[in-house]
């Protein structure tokens, strides 16, 4: 039998409604449900672009790719972390995208027993081109939108990303976020 959830009018008398866990676990589990639903239609909307630009690189491929234009070269346990991926499954994703021209590998200047990974030219023109596809399929979604929802979800959105710690995506202008 499923545990019962207690209720705001299960608080005792005189109860602060800040103590109250369950209503704010709703609002957080909406919260949760609308992220999941919205994160649905921008993976498919990166698919598509990322398909129209390069149909044999894989969506964790592209993340590497974009994780490197926007943090620049760093060695591969640095951005196994980045990726949230172990080192090995990393130099694997490395060395299929080196052998298709869009990384390179190089010692540090600073220590030559460390190999940076960085993006080619080819690696950053596939990201973007990717992301200009994808800026525009946002934006068409964007436009269907009602004008007067749009600032809070610029607000929220710019809240959900900086919880992520992702850096703001190039084109974007921020001026209260220090990216």
């Amino acid at each position: 039998m499923p545990k019962r959830v207690p209720t705001a009018t299960d608080r005792p008398p005189g109860a602060d409604e800040s103590e109250d866990a369950p209503a704010h676990g709703d609002a957080a589990d909406e919260v949760v449900t609308a992220v999941l639903t919205a994160s649905r239609l921008l993976v498919a909307v990166s698919a598509r672009s990322l398909a129209s630009v390069e149909e044999t690189l894989t969506l964790p491929q592209f993340r590497m790719l974009v994780v490197l234009d926007t943090r620049g070269p760093m060695n591969i346990s640095r951005l196994g972390e980045h990726l949230d991926v172990i080192p090995s499954t990393a130099m694997r994703m490395v060395d299929r995208l080196v052998t298709a021209g869009m990384l390179d590998r190089a010692p540090s200047p600073t220590n030559r027993r460390e190999i940076l990974i960085s993006l080619t030219t080819a690696g950053r023109r596939v990201v973007g081109e990717a992301t200009e596809r994808r800026r525009a399929h946002i934006a068409r979604i964007v436009a269907g939108m009602p004008h007067t929802q749009r600032a809070g979800l610029i607000e929220a959105l710019q809240a959900f990303t900086r919880a992520g710690d992702e850096p703001l995506a190039e084109g974007g202008h921020n001026a209260d976020v220090g990216w």
